[in-house]
C-alpha cells in the first residue's frame, strides 16, 4: 500500500480485548481491538525486553504486561506516568483490513 502503510491483518481476525502478535518488516508488534477500535504497539516490553505484550490484559485504556504488570496506554504507548514505553503505530482500517505504519528502530552505534 502507498504512504508507508503495511497490511497487518483483518479486523475480523481480532478478538475484543485480546492481543494478537504479528511480525511486520522485522518488527514484533501487538495488535489489540478494544471497543471496536484497533491499536498497534511494539510487542517488546522495555522492562526485560520480552515479546509478550500481545498476551497482556486490557485495563483502563492500557495494556498490562503479563510479566511484571507494567502498563502502557493503547493510543500512545506511554506509561501512565508519561514515561517512555512502547512504540505506537499509526493505524488505518480499509474495509475489513488493518494497515499500520511500522518502522524498525534505528540503532545508533
Amino acid at each position: 500500500m502507498e504512504d508507508g502503510f503495511t497490511k497487518v491483518c483483518t479486523v475480523s481476525e481480532l478478538r475484543e480485548n485480546q492481543g494478537k502478535r504479528f511480525l511486520i518488516n522485522d518488527v514484533d508488534i501487538a495488535v489489540f481491538k478494544v471497543n471496536g477500535e484497533v491499536f498497534v504497539l511494539n510487542n517488546t516490553c522495555p522492562h526485560q525486553h520480552t515479546t509478550i505484550i500481545y498476551d497482556g490484559f486490557i485495563e483502563d485504556g492500557c495494556v498490562v504486561c503479563p510479566a511484571h504488570g507494567w502498563m502502557f496506554n493503547l493510543k500512545t504507548g506511554l506509561q501512565p506516568t508519561g514515561a517512555r514505553g512502547l512504540d505506537s503505530y499509526q493505524v488505518k482500517i480499509i474495509d475489513d483490513e488493518v494497515f499500520a505504519i511500522v518502522k524498525a528502530k534505528e540503532l545508533k552505534w
